[in-house]
């Protein structure tokens, strides 16, 4: 019997929001693995949003499918490190299965007590980009107060438990919805959390926060980051992850905050970062976190779809916001 792949290739470059219509499901022969290769088989594909721009720019296609975060299972080998069994992490990903040499892959070895998901969700490098931003680029403090945006999608979740972790004073998370607001304040220890529809962000953080934040962890930009400025004390630091609220009007950019000349005001230090500058770090931050994890102190905090042919509408919808925690999309069963 001829076996095959599907996989997923973006076909016109959208006009503001992702639609349904951006994307085309392919089905291909598959073919062994080749010397020096292993055959993977798909479980776990991670959707992400830094993928919107990527719509825009241009570059996602490797492989059968889309570039992706991905865990997978070795189902044939030529690999004699890599025997068949073999769980690895690799981004090869928007299809079921990839063909892959030894340098492509990263073995992953399940820990008892933890769910294999979370090795792309807080033990991956959702919670990796977390750890960065908290510890290397705004050096969180034990009691200093911290106002993370987009707190319920996947990085906002896990900079909230990761800074409880390390002693954070007042944690404070905006979230699209009053059932997400309950979600971070009940689950997943923020002190407190507002829906930023509800009024103007500025008020509400104030209210959140009225004796002021040190830190700012942004994953939205926008009018987030200028009530931040407002809100951070002197000598407060932003880590700047992503800019949620513009990935859609890459071509037409709003303008910078009204208030940024008051980063020079009150000296507050704002750097971006990309994690993948940082893979130094897994190792301390995998020591530091699987323990906590695997005795429940962090959450896995994830939605997750199943089947592979849900990968789109897994996409589109955590564009809308329609996650809480990590998106992933299950394409085969552990």
């Amino acid at each position: 019997m001829t076996r095959s792949v599907s996989a997923v290739r973006q076909v016109r470059r959208p006009q503001g929001e992702p639609r349904r219509e951006d994307f085309a499901f392919i089905t291909e022969p598959l073919a062994g693995p080749g010397d020096g290769q292993v055959l993977v088989e798909n479980i776990y594909l991670s959707v992400d949003p830094y993928m919107r721009e990527l719509m825009d720019f241009g570059g996602w296609e490797k492989g059968a499918g889309l570039e992706g975060r991905t865990l997978g299972r070795v189902i044939e080998s030529r690999v004699t490190a890599l025997p068949v069994g073999t769980i690895v992490f690799h981004r090869h990903g928007w299809c079921t299965h990839a063909a892959l040499a030894e340098a492509d892959v990263r073995v992953v070895t399940p820990v008892d007590g933890v769910p294999l998901s979370a090795f792309l969700g807080i033990l991956g490098g959702t919670g990796l980009t977390a750890y960065v931003g908290l510890t290397r680029i705004a050096r969180l403090q034990p009691g200093e107060n911290l106002f993370i945006s987009a707190a319920a999608g996947a990085v906002g979740s896990a900079a909230g438990q990761i800074a409880r972790l390390l002693h954070a004073g007042r944690i404070v998370g905006s979230a699209g919805s009053a059932a997400k607001v309950e979600h971070l304040t009940t689950r997943l220890g923020f002190d407190t959390a507002f829906d930023y529809h509800a009024g103007p962000i500025p008020d509400s953080l104030a209210t959140a926060a009225p004796e002021g934040i040190d830190v700012y962890f942004d994953n939205v930009g926008g009018d987030h980051l200028a009530a931040a400025i407002d809100a951070l004390r002197d000598h407060g630091r932003i880590a700047w992850c992503g800019a949620v609220a513009q990935y859609n009007s890459l071509d037409d950019p709003p303008a910078a905050p009204y208030n940024l000349f008051d980063i020079v005001g009150k000296s507050i230090r704002l750097e971006g970062f990309l994690v993948r500058d940082h893979m130094d770090a897994r190792e301390e931050f995998e020591q530091f976190l699987i323990p906590h994890v695997r005795r429940g102190g962090i959450k896995v905090d994830e939605t997750v779809t199943d089947g592979f042919d849900t990968i789109v509408d897994a996409f589109l919808g955590m564009l809308r916001g329609e996650n809480t925690g990590k998106m992933l999309v299950r394409a085969t069963r552990e």
